[in-house]
């Protein structure tokens, strides 16, 4: 499969937070793209000049770069329905995080 989805995650060293981030996106894509997408995951702390020219003001942020267009998501990405709305993700039959009856 074709990737066809391209994220890049922007995080501040190794702390608890953002290990969750990339742990819970990581999550995220193998269980709704498996094979069609690609992590970039940059510390802000290294590469600033990344975030300036992302203009990344909070992290942990993950900006879905493909496919257009750009959506960003602020936060460590625990809330799965709020990540899929929020990178124009389709959800999957029934939604996520609903409750059973």
């Amino acid at each position: 499969m074709n990737l066809a989805y391209r994220f890049t995650l922007f995080v501040t060293g190794q702390t608890p937070r953002s290990q969750r981030a990339i742990a819970n996106l990581r999550a995220l894509c193998e269980e709704q793209l498996p094979g069609a997408y690609e992590l970039n995951v940059v510390d802000v702390l290294e590469q600033p000049d990344l975030a300036e020219r992302a203009r990344v003001l909070a992290t942990p942020t993950l900006v879905k770069d493909l496919p257009p267009p750009p959506r960003r998501v602020i936060g460590d990405l625990s809330d799965r329905q709020r990540v899929l709305f929020g990178l124009d993700l389709e959800l999957p039959a029934g939604g996520l995080g609903e409750a059973s009856a």
